[in-house]
């Protein structure tokens, strides 16, 4: 899923940073504030006419006086991190509010677009469930699962317990719904308690989506009467539902600029906000996402998330589904150029957009050949950096063909010693234009180039054969952000049968059990490794919105439609979705299993535990930008959270004729079920494997106590060896209190 991106990429060419003499420091702001206060600016007192009254949702960063700043300028702050505010801007204050000595920077961008039967099994959780080897069955209870989606069918029975009569959603803050009388919330309304949700019956948008309910059944739907059960099953639901692209139909005109993604940063705090309410860990799962950017309109972003997680508090999110589309050229430096064919894949305005990152000398060259005619099109980084605001826009011709073109140009918000340079061409040719275009980097300095619209492929031109864009560095945000769990989907399902009895495949062309193709791949913008961690993505079948499917019988969506179960006097779907946003919440389900056994692990210690315990798909050395650590092992990790991977052997299977039971505070009874007629040695380690006693037993009865000499706590594994395999194993046993 992606943000109004296009939207705000275009805003973002037409403002340059900078302080300017207009009575604005446009400096301080991210390209899509710039683009309010410059058309703010530009429009005069009729704009500022229209303005009144309307708000912009955004991140401040603040120094000294604070809440007297904001306040002078009718400010409201709606949350607080530190020195980062979230606060609803008067779109009449904003650009006074730049100005002031106490405001460092103002930030945000339009909000996100839209990116199982046998899924528990692929991620070895049923042994979870089955307390397998375990002091307990682990399923959730205890802890709420975070889901921000659109799209949700808050009546389908999958949100019930197993006997479908405990409801288990707790609340949901619909940012768009429209009974906002009486609301205390900043947008939208709250929805507390079973009869409130259930009468309200879906998210405002639940006529036009279905991403939500698909999402949340993943994470943490009961089942029903079906297979289809999600990872986290017991955990208790909270929900956001948000605005995204699709979305802009139910917000009126003069509401746009309070959804944005700080609105969705008021989102997660929600959730988390519950969970402290209710004293229990929390993980959130997001599928949602937009393209990384060099101009540093997330950092507030992140420094927020990274403030708002922590110990119980975990988010996870979809990597993205562009691994399959060339996106990035690279070329080293001293070698001359190098380059990839290029046209426009937007047949409306023949739209064109990349960003170009070197040095001032590094050049940028679009050749265009039609019937033995060639223009050549030559742009030098440092010409646009040393234009008025680093912005230039330019009329070219390819081969009898208009085309505008639109440059900014700025230092990186990672590097300061790099320019880079947004390009944004409109009238870019197309396929069907019988036109062949290349564009190429031109120097002897390292540059880069990443596509955001438009369509590499191979050419043969005076150049040679350009053929060298690469489908990397294409992690969506904020699954980029250095505190949240990135998550690339797995392959283990091309294809199902459908409810009709047809065969619906999906064509991809992953090994059985390998990285999906469209999976997003790193590495970020500034160079660390994504995604983390990898989960099924194809074909996972999850509950399916009743609302949606009615409203809209003949999508194409309905062909993965594969049962209906019967509930009240409804029929809800069950259906089959594919992406990295079918990946993530199998991820948060697992996070959540953890979080029962150890409510206080934080990000950095999530991430440990699946460095050390996923499956890698291949023998490539780990991590890596293709699939991080591997793919999701919830028994492995629950096993690593309790600290039993330090025990040596353990655990390798339940002994089949040996009962282990609790006999006090320090002591428990071994039940043989015949006298093992032979030696046994049996071992009890604590949990963080320390071996606490050993026991030699002549094997000539059917009982026997063995007393703890210290105490570690009150969970143990005991390990037992015999000359009669039907004795032999390791189980973990929980003593009395």
């Amino acid at each position: 899923m992606k943000r109004f991106g296009t939207i705000l990429i275009l805003l973002s060419l037409l403002f340059a940073n900078g302080v300017r003499a207009d009575g604005v420091d446009y400096s301080k702001m991210s390209a899509f504030v710039r683009s309010i206060a410059m058309q703010q600016k530009q429009d005069g007192r009729k704009n500022i006419s229209m303005a009144r009254g309307r708000k912009l949702c955004a991140f401040v960063q603040l120094t000294g006086n604070a809440d007297s700043t904001l306040t002078a300028y009718g400010c409201r702050t709606l949350a607080c991190y530190d020195d980062i505010r979230i606060v609803s801007i008067p779109l009449e204050a904003l650009r006074g509010l730049s100005l002031s000595r106490n405001v460092t920077r103002i930030e945000t961008g339009r909000s996100h677009t839209t990116l199982m039967d046998r899924s528990p099994e692929t991620v070895n959780a049923t042994p979870v469930y089955n307390g397998d080897g375990l002091p307990q069955a682990y399923t959730g209870r205890g802890v709420v699962m975070g889901i921000m989606d659109v799209g949700f069918d808050l009546t389908h029975p999958n949100f019930y317990d197993a006997t479908a009569e405990n409801y288990r959603i707790r609340r949901l803050w619909d940012q768009l719904s429209a009974d906002t009388v009486g609301s205390g919330m900043y947008v939208g309304a709250e929805y507390i308690g079973r009869d409130r949700l259930l009468e309200y019956g879906h998210s405002r948008d639940g006529l036009k989506m279905t991403h939500g309910t698909h999402t949340l059944g993943t994470a943490a739907g009961g089942g029903y009467d079906s297979p289809y059960r999600g990872i986290a099953y017991e955990s208790d639901i909270c929900l956001v539902s948000n605005a995204v692209t699709d979305d802009k139909e139910f917000i009126a005109d003069e509401d746009l600029y309070k959804y944005t993604y700080a609105t969705d940063a008021l989102g997660f705090q929600y959730i988390f906000d519950y969970a402290k309410e209710q004293g229990q860990p929390c993980v959130i799962s997001f599928s949602e996402g937009s393209s990384q950017d060099f101009r540093g309109d997330d950092k507030l972003f992140y420094e927020v998330l990274d403030r708002m997680t922590g110990p119980g508090r975990i988010i996870v999110s979809s990597a993205g589904n562009n691994g399959h589309i060339r996106t990035y050229i690279g070329k080293p430096a001293g070698q001359p150029t190098a380059g990839s064919g290029l046209m426009s894949a937007n047949t409306v305005n023949n739209r064109v957009f990349f960003t170009v990152k070197g040095k001032e000398d590094s050049e940028v060259r679009i050749v265009a050949s039609k019937y033995g005619r060639r223009d050549t099109v030559t742009v030098r980084l440092g010409d646009i950096a040393a234009c008025e605001n680093g912005e230039r826009t330019d009329i070219v011709m390819l081969c009898d063909v208009e085309a505008k073109v639109d440059m900014v140009a700025y230092t990186s918000c990672y590097d300061g010693t790099e320019t880079v340079c947004d390009f944004s061409w409109t009238g870019f040719p197309t396929m069907f234009d019988n036109m062949q275009c290349s564009v190429e980097l031109v120097g002897e300095a390292e540059a880069e180039l990443f596509l955001t619209t438009g369509q590499f492929y191979a050419i043969e031109n005076e150049s040679g054969r350009l053929k060298d864009a690469l489908c990397t560095h294409n992690i969506n945000s904020p699954s980029s952000a250095p505190s949240v769990i990135c998550v690339g989907a797995t392959c283990h399902r091309l294809e199902i049968i459908n409810d009709r009895g047809e065969t619906q495949r999906v064509y991809d062309l992953s090994d059985e059990g390998g990285k999906s193709v469209y999976s997003s791949v790193g590495p970020t913008y500034d160079g660390r490794i994504k995604p983390d961690v990898m989960a099924p993505g194809i074909n996972v079948i999850s509950s399916f919105s009743r609302y949606w499917l009615e409203k809209n019988p003949d999508t194409w969506d309905a062909d993965f439609v594969v049962s209906h179960s019967d509930f009240g006097d409804r029929s809800y779907p069950w259906a089959a979705c594919s992406g990295t946003s079918m990946a993530s919440p199998i991820v948060g389900g697992a996070v959540a299993l953890w979080l029962e056994a150890c409510p206080t692990l934080t990000p950095q210690e999530v991430l440990d535990v699946i460095s050390r315990t996923s499956r890698p798909l291949d023998d490539t050395p780990v991590p890596n930008n293709e699939w991080g650590y591997g793919e999701i092992d919830v028994h492995r990790g629950l096993l690593d959270v309790l600290g039993l991977n330090s025990i040596k052997g353990f655990p390798s299977h339940r002994p089949q004729a040996v009962r282990i039971i609790p006999a006090g505070r320090n002591s428990l009874r071994v039940c043989f079920e015949t006298a093992p007629n032979g030696p046994v040695t049996l071992r009890v380690y604590s949990i963080n494997g320390t071996l606490v006693t050993e026991r030699r037993l002549k094997g000539d009865r059917e009982e026997v106590e063995v007393s703890l000499p210290i105490t570690y706590g009150t969970v143990y594994a005991v390990q037992i060896a015999a000359a009669d395999s039907r004795f032999c194993g390791s189980e973990l046993v929980r003593l009395a209190k």
